[in-house]
């Protein structure tokens, strides 16, 4: 088995750094061999990319998209195919670090040209859909998000099946704009829809599955069932404690919401313990627009509250005003 195989089959079981290294090697060994300009040099690129933007190292992932980009626009030319992956997978990279403006053109002339190429129904059509649509889910444009939301999820349970990782992707999507915007009842049922099958996909656990329990887990917090919540929030810490590096900033999200829940469960020191150490990872790797950011001080300042400490409640929201104006969302 060659090296970006080998790889591919590590991060597939979430063993993230091996793949990294492994990667890198076969990077190392394809550039002496067949020099810079080469597609499977691209190709080895674009898995490490993808991995890295996955683990939400965005700083390390950005660069070698745009290597990528200008790589295939030489040797491919504009309207591409491959042209039109690499604009949606620089886009993902800039929707996740908050620079929102330029991520929109890239995701519609991604979605045009794959329109163009592979028509309607298409599973990489229903992904650049569903990827706008998550954009101007961030920016707080539910209304033009949802039907996006939709369209994709009817798409590819056309295309690739009901219980296929595209359509778990899809339903969480929905769940979470749905959950946003009140509509609990059928984001949960789509949050366990989902959750059916990414276990019956990854019976030993994976950062897919995280996402999903965090999302749950919240859902059932603004419910007023923080005990339900609790053994998903900690699987899902579990899960990202395994797979990301210490001090991962997507570890940090999944500390905070337990945090909350903890709260909720008028278990406060536990909470502060969780809270006060995830902030200030997550404020370093993520932008102040970005809503993470501002859930998090937001959960920290809910403690106090529930806990009658006025002096901690007036030091954070201090810090408040400036991310406020900045960020489509601040509720915990």
């Amino acid at each position: 088995m060659c090296l970006s195989n080998l790889a591919t089959a590590l991060q597939f079981q979430n063993k993230y750094r091996e793949a990294e290294s492994l990667y890198r090697q076969a990077l190392a060994m394809q550039r002496k061999l067949l020099g810079e300009e080469h597609p499977e040099v691209t190709t080895t690129l674009n898995e490490l990319a993808t991995m890295l933007l996955s683990m939400g190292e965005y700083a390390a992932a950005e660069p070698l998209f745009r290597q990528i980009l200008a790589l295939d626009r030489k040797l491919l030319g504009e309207g591409h195919l491959n042209v039109a992956t690499d604009l949606n997978n620089l886009a993902m990279v800039l929707r996740a670090t908050g620079d929102y403006a330029a991520a929109e053109p890239l995701f519609r002339e991604a979605l045009a040209t794959r329109r163009k190429l592979l028509g309607e129904e298409h599973p990489d059509v229903a992904a650049s859909l569903g990827n706008l649509a998550a954009l101007l889910y961030d920016m707080g444009r539910y209304e033009e998000a949802k039907p996006l939301f939709r369209q994709a999820l009817v798409l590819d349970r056309k295309l690739v099946g009901e219980e296929h990782p595209y359509v778990a992707s899809d339903l969480n999507n929905l769940a979470a704009l749905l959950k946003d915007t009140g509509q609990y009842a059928e984001a949960e049922s789509l949050y366990r829809q989902c959750l059916q099958i990414q276990r019956k996909r990854w019976p030993n656990g994976h950062t897919d599955i995280a996402n999903s329990l965090i999302g749950l887990g919240e859902l059932l917090i603004d419910r007023g069932d923080p005990q339900g919540a609790e053994p998903l929030l900690r699987e899902a810490l579990a899960i990202r404690q395994k797979a990301l590096s210490k001090g991962n900033w997507q570890t940090a999200v999944a500390e905070s919401v337990l945090g909350r829940c903890l709260v909720a469960l008028q278990r406060y020191e536990e909470a502060e313990s969780l809270l006060v150490e995830s902030d200030p990872i997550i404020k370093a790797n993520r932008s102040e627009r970005d809503k993470r950011t501002l859930q998090a001080l937001n959960r920290l300042i809910g403690l106090y509250e529930a806990w009658g400490k006025p002096d901690k409640v007036v030091q954070y929201r201090a810090m408040l005003p400036k991310l406020v104006q900045a960020s489509p969302s601040s509720k915990p």
